[in-house]
């Protein structure tokens, strides 16, 4: 069984030394970190949100991680696939003591294509300060998301250490997007929704998607009251495991430029809300704080986070309009996005990345 180090929000006293962070100083220490970042250029991979979203991972946690690879003679930086808007949230070179930079600099096209052959998906680019890195840890924030039931490590590298290309192709796979003109009210919700500037309508009152810029995410079509935007291809079924492959291709083609050993995973399991951070809010958690895990394997770590969530501990606030999610089986996740969170787990293991088999190893 791969090994996952666990430390839990619980605590015993009111000390400082019982508490999250210092725990999370713990946990960092007995990942290894010192025995391969030293005289290595070190990569952090995270999500620095958007808009006036404030649930993501906390600064001081980005901190202590980034203390602890210079004290080993590391030199790391953050980067995410874009950082605009990073400072609000307190993520600056002055804050976490390390640079933060666009995966794919500045311009957007520093990136090293490789090439997949699944279906539409033919493009991995991955980014130039993810490639250059000696080592990468995937510090990722888990959360729900519409399109693959939750967003976690394979997620955080699948769509933010890569290109608009390789991300619009991956989002693909679901099929394209249909417009009802007859149902829409022209609320402009979608447009408004939009990270990309990828939707509009003319001036006849027309829905417009400049497939230059769309990536597929969907976010218009989750907003739109009316349920007038949907993807064309209704291969429900089938299109949501082809994402899930895609996501889980992309992974690999990531991972492949680092040697053995010289990838780290941490998932935070806090503020566990059901959407993405990408799309710049934060809703109320789903369920109670839980901790923080790291591995070595993408795949257990995945799986013991997910297993961590629990639909019993549901709290109504996380989700729209309070639903209890009666009546639904499966996951919370599945329950609350009608996809199987675990699909991408087995995508991930035949691939050869990590099995779904753990153990769990308490830092207190």
């Amino acid at each position: 069984m791969s090994e996952v180090l666990f430390s839990s929000v619980n605590f015993s006293k009111y000390e400082a030394g019982h508490t999250l962070p210092a725990k999370f100083e713990r946990l960092v220490k007995k990942m290894g970190l010192g025995e391969v970042v030293r005289g290595k250029i070190v990569a952090i991979k995270m999500h620095v949100g958007r808009g006036i979203g404030f649930t993501t991972i906390h600064p001081m946690f980005v901190k202590t991680l980034a203390d602890e690879i210079k004290a080993n003679g590391g030199k790391p930086y953050v980067c995410d696939q874009t950082v605009e808007g990073a400072a609000s949230r307190g993520y600056t070179q002055e804050a976490l003591g390390c640079p933060v930079v666009d995966v794919c600099g500045v311009t957007g096209k520093y990136f090293y294509p490789k090439e997949v052959n699944f279906k539409s998906f033919k493009n991995v680019d991955v980014a130039g300060h993810i490639m250059d890195a000696d080592v990468l840890i995937d510090l990722s924030h888990v959360k729900g998301h519409g399109v693959c039931g939750f967003g976690g490590a394979c997620k955080n590298l699948a769509m933010g250490a890569v290109t608009d290309r390789t991300r619009g192709q991956i989002h693909g796979l679901e099929g394209l997007i249909d417009w009802n003109s007859e149902t829409c009210i022209r609320c402009k919700k979608c447009v408004e929704s939009c990270n990309h500037n990828a939707n509009s309508f003319d001036d006849d009152g027309n829905y417009k998607v400049f497939l230059h810029h769309c990536t597929n995410c969907q976010h218009c079509v989750m907003v739109c009251p009316n349920g007038s935007i949907s993807m064309g291809d209704n291969r429900f079924t089938e299109r949501f495991a082809d994402f899930q492959k895609g996501m889980a291709l992309c992974t690999q083609k990531v991972l492949e430029g680092f040697a053995p050993g010289h990838v780290f995973y941490i998932n935070f399991l806090t503020n566990i809300t059901a959407i993405c951070d990408c799309w710049g809010l934060s809703t109320p958690a789903l369920v109670p704080d839980i901790g923080i895990m790291a591995s070595k394997d993408i795949v257990a770590i995945e799986k013991a986070s997910i297993d961590a969530i629990k639909i019993e501990n549901l709290l109504p606030n996380g989700v729209p309009g309070g639903d209890n999610l009666s009546g639904k089986t499966g996951h919370l996740f599945e329950r609350l996005h009608g996809k199987n969170p675990f699909v991408q787990l087995d995508e991930l293991e035949k691939l050869g990345l990590g099995e779904q088999q753990y153990s769990i190893t308490e830092i207190n």
